[in-house]
């Protein structure tokens, strides 16, 4: 098999990954004199930060995913080839693929985060994590299932079990996935389920720290712990999860939740790739770079995004965070530079804008640089920063006729169970 890359007179670029980094560096040098190819293991680019609501029945997985052609078919230097990279050979400048050997004169790797499970196995084998649009259908038709499960079974302890729901990490994905669950919980579920008694329905959020939203201000961490509070879930600091065997969550102080659904939101690793060196990976998996986001002894070769580790002395000594804008931003430095030629070459800096969680409808905070503010407001500044971040008019429009209709009636009509068919 081969990749069947055309022939160019002009130097090469392998981008691995197209998320927001990779196809993000991809756009930038789009018509320009580059041959650039994006290999990605799916044919479309993912929304992650809205993959809570397809979990939770909120958005159609079509809706935060983008064809990848689509997306590049202006681009007639870019070549997009869905493939899963099983080897890199860094002095041979070739990478092998499922599809074939592809050659690279520059190689940058945007391959992202996957879930951290900290070396628990048992948790690992058990727990529902939410980082692709397949693990979120897969806790969708899981949660909905439970609740099927819930309306049959006769043991009032097995019904319980079905009808709780634990969420482990209090970041905005386990903040903002606990308060999508609390709203269906409150005013969904009961229509769809008359028969099952939604005050047996408990919602946990287990955070290790001493705060939700580590990465936001104390204000904001408080404020949400607040609105979640106020929801009905029911928070729980400073409580580390031990284990976890499908039906029972054990905590390090000693408490035992019975549930079905163990929803795993407290951490991001990188995913590694086979022929980078392992002493180039640090602080979970992610590769270290230069102020140019080049690797050290590799100067052709450049890590973007969630990957990559580039510690900017006093406020990012420990490396930047992991979100979408730092791998938009590190994706338009290294075009510059690369359309530059690498002349005067720009080192990387983060300018924060700002972050922001929302909680449930009408709830939200935000962090802006000098100013903070909650509730409504911040709610619909949320809504519209996503909104304007989705690829494609058309997804554009989708997404916000529904979050209207859900803000009108709460119902949107997508609480389906997808199975897949087995093979005969």
């Amino acid at each position: 098999m081969s990749a069947k890359i055309p022939p160019s007179k002009n130097p090469r670029i392998v981008i691995i990954g197209a998320g927001f980094a990779g196809l993000r560096l991809a756009k930038k040098l789009a018509n320009k004199a580059f041959q650039v190819v994006v290999i990605d293991r799916n044919n479309f680019h993912q929304f992650q930060p809205l993959f809570y609501q397809v979990a939770t029945a909120g958005l159609a997985p079509s809706a935060i995913a983008f064809p990848l052609r689509k997306a590049l078919q202006h681009a007639p230097n870019v070549h997009f080839r869905m493939a899963s990279v099983e080897n890199i050979s860094l002095d041979d400048k070739t990478i092998q693929t499922d599809i074939g050997p592809i050659t690279y004169d520059q190689l940058v790797i945007a391959v992202g985060a996957d879930t951290n499970y900290f070396n628990n196995k048992e948790i690992e084998a058990n727990a529902y994590p939410m980082k692709s649009v397949q693990e979120s259908l897969t806790l969708r038709n899981r949660i909905l299932e439970c609740l099927e499960t819930a309306m049959v079974t006769e043991d009032e302890q097995e019904q319980e079990a079905n009808m709780h729901i634990v969420v482990v990490g209090g970041g905005p994905t386990g903040t903002e996935v606990s308060g999508a669950l609390s709203e269906m919980k409150r005013y969904v579920l009961p229509s769809d389920y008359p028969e099952l008694d939604f005050s047996k329905m408990r919602i946990f959020l287990i955070e290790a720290s001493g705060q939700l939203l580590n990465g936001m201000s104390p204000k904001s961490s408080a404020e949400a712990q607040e609105f979640l509070t106020e929801m009905g879930v029911e928070v729980k600091l400073n409580t580390l999860v031990e284990s976890y065997d499908g039906k029972t969550v054990k905590t390090k102080d000693g408490t035992a939740i019975e549930t079905k659904t163990l929803i795993w939101a407290a951490g991001v690793k990188g995913n590694r790739l086979a022929g980078i060196p392992d002493e180039y990976y640090i602080a979970n998996s992610r590769i270290k770079v230069n102020a140019f986001n080049q690797l050290i002894e590799y100067p052709e070769v450049f890590a973007l995004g969630d990957i990559a580790l580039l510690q900017e002395e006093k406020v990012f000594e420990r490396g930047h965070p992991q979100v979408a804008q730092v791998a938009i931003q590190q994706a338009d430095n290294l075009a510059k530079n690369l359309l530059s030629g690498f002349k005067n070459p720009k080192p990387f800096h983060y300018s924060d804008l700002g972050s922001m969680a929302t909680v449930g409808r009408s709830k939200a905070v935000v962090d802006l640089p000098g100013f903070h503010f909650k509730g409504f407001f911040a709610w619909v500044f949320w809504l519209f920063v996503h909104l304007m971040a989705i690829l494609g008019v058309k997804n554009k429009f989708f997404i916000f006729i529904d979050w209207l209709w859900y803000y009108l009636s709460f119902d949107q009509s997508l609480r389906l169970v997808i199975r897949q068919k087995p093979k005969n």
